[in-house]
């Protein structure tokens, strides 16, 4: 991206928590937040101190398989920058005397959803939509975080931190063969291990309620969808552009401005490496959530019944506004890129997916969720009372 200034790192090791010990939950949380207190010759204020002498805006997250390290830098600073990273990744200092105050830390997140009952659905959705291990929290809970020792977190580092299954793009003014050899000099060291991952077991229940004093009431909703590198991804993500993303799709038109019913609604898609879902969100008053339930299934039911020309081409035009702005953020790329390279084993171009995009038809939407309409639904509530379930679903 040679007309930008600035240039970004995004770095997938293969950790999550769907590889904590059940009894250890959070663990790859807890781990990651100590990664961030100290590595290489530097501890935890002078680590700090080094990125930000050199403009690093910087990032971390902890899902699934995976343990992720970002960072954005003016141009000039990209291999100090690397330097810092690979001393993280590779010789994390672990300090003992601040695991305490890194469990509180990790604490608070787990404490922060009872004053975010969206999230805690969404979560127990996750849970229950998605077979044992992957459909994990990466929080744990406090209790499994108390049990968690220094020495629990440098085992799993040593077992798990390993360049088979890491990928590490770069996005923006760079020059590719300095970087290339940088990144080998750095990373010369570091000893692959094999990688099991554990058994799948059953997914969780099809409706699950979570009993909460509130005048609210929050509604989760997801159905099984096409991973990634499916051909058909291009059209379940049309599906999902359909039904959410602006005032004028379906269910923001239909469930809140059409009948008032809700104070935000939403669809979203979300792919692992071998299956896929789109989530659906919504927030309504309790006296009302019946009434909400039922129209957002209705809503999804109708899909196999076709879009129109209209609803296509507002898509189209968002997902391909979409692709300009993350042409305008070398993060932005430099994300997509791991994620490319994790599910389909390379990088899509930007013109790539735009010629997919221009080549969606109405007919071939429709065909596609016509074979495929939505459902089986898993659907999580919380609030005052349990709902019911249509029947027709």
């Amino acid at each position: 991206m040679e007309w930008m200034e600035s240039v970004s790192y995004s770095i997938l090791v293969p950790y999550g928590p769907v590889l904590d010990p059940p009894e250890l939950a959070g663990l790859a949380s807890l781990s990651c937040e100590m990664m961030l207190r100290g590595a290489g010759n530097r501890n935890s204020r002078q680590f700090l101190q080094a990125l930000e002498n050199l403009g690093c805006e910087t990032s971390e997250t902890v899902a699934h398989l995976h343990t992720g390290f970002g960072a954005s830098m003016l141009a000039d600073y990209l291999l100090p920058s690397l330097e810092l990273l690979a001393d993280q990744v590779l010789r994390p200092l672990f300090p003992e005397e601040q695991l305490e105050t890194a469990k509180q830390v990790v604490k608070q997140d787990i404490f922060s959803l009872e004053d975010d009952p969206p999230r805690r659905v969404m979560l127990e959705l996750q849970h229950h939509f998605l077979p044992d291990p992957w459909g994990r929290s990466n929080l744990g809970t406090l209790e499994s975080i108390d049990r968690i020792e220094i020495d629990d977190i440098r085992r799993q580092h040593a077992r798990y931190f390993q360049p088979d299954g890491t990928i590490l793009s770069i996005a923006g003014k760079l020059e590719w063969e300095v970087v290339r050899d940088k990144v080998e000099e750095l990373f010369a060291d570091w000893q692959p291990q094999p990688l099991v991952l554990p058994k799948e077991t059953i997914i969780g229940s099809m409706s699950v309620h979570l009993p909460s004093d509130s005048l609210q009431t929050h509604i989760g909703v997801a159905f099984p969808s096409v991973p990634l590198w499916s051909p058909d991804h291009i059209l379940a993500w049309s599906g999902v552009g359909i039904l959410s993303g602006g005032m004028s799709c379906r269910l923001f038109a239909e469930i809140r401005e059409k009948r008032g019913l809700c104070y935000s609604v939403y669809a979203s898609y979300s792919t692992l490496k071998d299956c896929a879902g789109i989530y659906c969100y919504c927030g309504t008053g309790t006296e009302r959530a019946q009434e909400s339930l039922e129209v957002l299934l209705a809503e999804l039911d109708r899909l196999q019944f076709g879009v129109d020309d209209s609803e296509l081409n507002r898509f189209k035009i968002r997902a391909k506004s979409m692709l300009i702005m993350q042409q305008e953020s070398t993060g932005s790329r430099s994300g997509m890129m791991t994620q490319d390279w994790y599910h389909l084993g390379r990088i899509r171009t930007l013109t790539e997916i735009e010629s997919a995009i221009n080549s969606l038809t109405k007919s071939a939407v429709n065909d596609y969720f016509a074979a495929h309409p939505p459902g089986p639904f898993h659907i999580v509530t919380l609030g005052p009372e349990p709902l019911h379930r249509p029947v027709t679903t």
